[in-house]
């Protein structure tokens, strides 16, 4: 260990899409910063989350889609295609280098200084970095947590085994399993399990609530049970699973179901019950935690002074997009600005198919805070963008407070739900009425009008569909 103490005034330690952004903005704001991360640059969403698993999601679909194109009258030698596992991994793996690399330049170029290894706290400002060229000794005045989270290990399934995968093993199989059990039917086990079921997997999901989407619109959740049953995806419900062994023909989980035990046999099993904040080691700081994570304000402040938490390492909901502006917003407090996280809503998105895409409060959320609501919904049928891209699977529907009109959230299920989402969380944050968005006028043909004419809807002045 050298005795050289390096100096700064802010250190982020984790360089995923909260800390990154965090460093870069600091940098920005003329901070003398420096960004420790020990295993991605980018973090577990660029590396092996959120991107690795919609190139592979979207890769899907379009292998999916190929049987479909002859309903638009284009004919190929043979409606069948083929998987190249290899070269669908290595595509996938050419876009994370392309946005890993990315952020290695932005943090250089603005000026934020990079150090690889693991750090270990001696107290709030003291930081201790083993890399491999023998341990590095740092000091700052600020400094920022953002080491992310992992997935939960549950009993009798251990990731050490080859037949037991997480979701980062699962983005990086060699092959697609033929017969595949996901334990957890909450978003991401959906995403996975649509994603190989489409590409050849026989899929089964077991959850342990009484619905898939715990917590989802009931309207959401009617549309997939006939979209998991169509896609030849079982369900146990109500089920736990409580260990697996080796059968004759593969693995062979053992399930408690309502109706009984099952023995479900797999070649590969899926475990999909949530994420783990990575809390562990910091004792030194005398944090206040909960639950696991780091308790914080609007100003991503802990109790202990000069310390502070973002992403899925705080408390609040764990999604990269809140990272990231937690990341900037605390970047602004550390240069000393008037800055506060007082969102009104965090967007969230499920790549599943349809997309299923949500701002602010759904129908039964807002009617379970004692809302009296307005409901407009419009099917993507009746939109015309929609009928040319031969994907009408879906809904829009926008919640009112009948008191006032006040747009009090968007639920979108379909094609290019994820994208279309933004404008609903502007008129959110912008405390905005129905006609604000009924009285924009939207391009057309676009997929965006149907939020348009979903928020004319609950004002019974939708022109396309009939007013309730």
């Amino acid at each position: 260990m050298s005795n050289e103490v390096r100096k700064y005034d802010a250190v982020v330690v984790g360089a995923g899409p909260g800390g990154y952004p965090c460093a870069i903005r600091l940098a920005q704001l003329g901070i003398k910063t420096l960004c420790i991360e020990k295993e991605y640059w980018g973090g577990v969403c660029l590396n092996v989350g959120c991107i690795p698993s919609k190139a592979l999601i979207t890769a899907a679909k379009k292998y999916n889609e190929v049987s479909k194109l002859a309903d638009m009258g284009i004919d190929l030698p043979s409606t069948e295609a083929t998987l190249n596992v290899a070269k669908l991994q290595e595509w996938k793996r050419s876009v994370v280098g392309k946005l890993t690399g990315g952020v290695r330049t932005l943090l250089d170029k603005n000026g934020a200084d990079r150090l690889f290894g693991t750090a270990r706290f001696t107290g709030p400002g003291a930081i201790e970095v083993d890399t491999e060229d023998g341990t590095v000794k740092v000091e700052c005045n600020h400094l920022v947590l953002a080491m992310g989270s992992r997935p939960i290990e549950i009993p009798g399934f251990s990731y050490a085994d080859e037949r037991i995968l997480d979701s980062t093993k699962a983005l990086d199989l060699d092959h697609i399993p033929k017969r595949l059990v996901v334990i957890g039917g909450g978003y991401i086990g959906m995403e996975l399990g649509m994603m190989l079921s489409k590409v050849g997997s026989d899929v089964t999901i077991v959850e342990m609530q009484d619905q898939v989407l715990p917590g989802f619109d009931p309207d959401v959740l009617k549309l997939f049970k006939r979209k998991l049953k169509k896609m030849g995806i079982t369900t146990h419900l109500q089920s736990k699973a409580l260990g697996w062994e080796e059968g004759d023909d593969g693995a062979v989980v053992k399930v408690e179901t309502p109706k009984g035990q099952l023995e479900i046999p797999a070649d590969r099993i899926l475990i999909t019950v949530g994420r783990r904040a990575n809390s562990e080691g910091l004792e030194a700081l005398g944090l206040e935690m909960e639950r696991g994570h780091i308790v914080v304000d609007k100003q991503l402040k802990t109790n202990v002074p000069g310390v502070y938490a973002i992403g899925d390492l705080a408390t609040g909901i764990m999604l990269a997009h809140k990272a990231t502006h937690e990341g900037e917003i605390c970047a602004e407090v550390i240069a000393g600005h008037a800055a506060f996280n007082d969102h009104r809503t965090v967007p969230a998105v499920v790549f599943t198919d349809p997309e299923i895409a949500v701002a602010g409060l759904q129908e039964h959320e807002a009617r379970a805070k004692g809302y009296t609501v307005k409901v407009g919904k419009v099917p993507y049928a009746a939109v015309g963008r929609a009928l040319t891209t031969n994907d009408t699977e879906g809904f829009y529907k926008v919640i009112l407070d009948a008191e006032d009109d006040r747009v009090l959230g968007v639920t979108l299920v379909g094609h290019s739900a994820s994208d279309l989402i933004s404008e609903a969380a502007l008129a959110i944050e912008m405390d905005a009425e129905a006609l604000d968005i009924g009285l924009t006028i939207h391009p057309h043909p676009t997929l965006g009008e149907g939020v348009m004419e979903a928020a004319k809807a609950a004002l019974g002045q939708a022109v396309h569909i009939l007013n309730r």
